[in-house]
């Protein structure tokens, strides 16, 4: 049982890429922005956040962390602690970066610590990729580098018993020199709009293109293969059928055969769009490249591959 005396907890969940391209619900990385969570125990729950869409991420009301933090309690028939939380949010919402899988994590986070659920590392991203749908965003997430997962069927009514099983993760570091670049457009796509666009059923030749490109991405982050790349995230699954929502991966896609460019992908279920920079282009001067082809309102932000989550207990 949890008490109100209680220590604090601090929470840096970096962003995510999903999908790269072949790896549909399965590969993800960690890009180096962050949502920081510190909670302490409260009499009653109040947020106090910064950064980007601080508005949303202050609100008491639907608001992700909260609404997972109370379930997973509540599933656990453990009391729910109110929370003061100062949350910092550089993770734009809606855009393809892993938000909402950020958000999950750090509800189930905070009702592992303030229930003593003692989930494990293990647990918690079962927990949330259970509820997000998918592994790919949440194992990135919570692991770092460059991750590929697989998520486990089972019977919800058995779920407790094996949720530490439910989600089969290998992770990568992946390469700290690597350069990358996210496009992000100023209006959002929400993921369930995006997995309507996708079809019932592929061709046997279409699903044989994207293992054999699967395979190889898994390849390219294990052997550090930037020149992999190009190739490796090629893809038939979802990026043809979401590229009318994406318009930015139709005007950025064809920078993937220019030489200053290692690859092309949509972030996620999008709309922003992912690129990996060859080893000797700067972002000043794909940044150069890419404003001559985009309009003005396009953010471009350069990134990194970002290591795992950091929880501290605080005194």
């Amino acid at each position: 049982m949890s008490s109100p005396s209680a220590p604090g907890i601090r929470l840096i969940l970096p962003a995510t890429s999903a999908n790269l391209g072949p790896g549909f619900d399965a590969a993800g990385l960690a890009l180096s922005m962050h949502l920081s969570v510190e909670a302490h125990a409260a009499p009653t729950f109040s947020i106090h956040a910064t950064g980007r869409d601080a508005a949303l991420c202050a609100a008491l009301d639907r608001n992700l962390i909260l609404d997972t933090y109370r379930s997973v309690l509540r599933e656990a028939e453990q009391k729910i602690t109110p929370l003061k939380l100062s949350i910092h949010n550089e993770i734009p919402l809606g855009m393809g970066c892993g938000s909402s899988a950020a958000a999950l994590l750090a509800g189930v986070a905070l009702a592992d610590h303030f229930g003593n659920l003692n989930l494990g590392d293990a647990g918690i991203v079962a927990e949330a990729a259970w509820r997000e749908g998918h592994p790919d965003n949440v194992a990135a997430c919570w692991f770092g580098g460059f991750t590929t997962s697989v998520q486990t069927e089972i019977d919800p009514s058995h779920l407790e018993s094996h949720i530490s099983n439910l989600v089969q993760t290998a992770t990568f570091p992946g390469n700290p020199a690597w350069e990358l670049v996210l496009a992000i457009p100023s209006t959002s796509l929400a993921t369930k709009e995006a997995r309507a666009l996708l079809p019932d059923a592929y061709s046997r030749p279409d699903a044989v293109f994207n293992i054999q490109r699967a395979s190889l991405l898994v390849a390219a982050f294990a052997q550090n293969r930037l020149d992999l790349l190009r190739a490796a995230t090629e893809d038939r699954i979802h990026q043809p059928y979401r590229s009318a929502a994406c318009p930015l991966l139709a005007q950025l896609l064809p920078l993937a055969a220019e030489p200053e460019i290692a690859a092309v992908t949509l972030s996620g279920a999008g709309p922003s769009v992912l690129l990996f920079l060859a080893e000797t282009t700067t972002f000043l001067e794909a940044e150069t490249r890419l404003r001559a082809l985009l309009p003005p309102e396009v953010e471009l932000l350069s990134l990194r591959i970002a290591p795992a989550a950091t929880k501290t207990i605080l005194s």
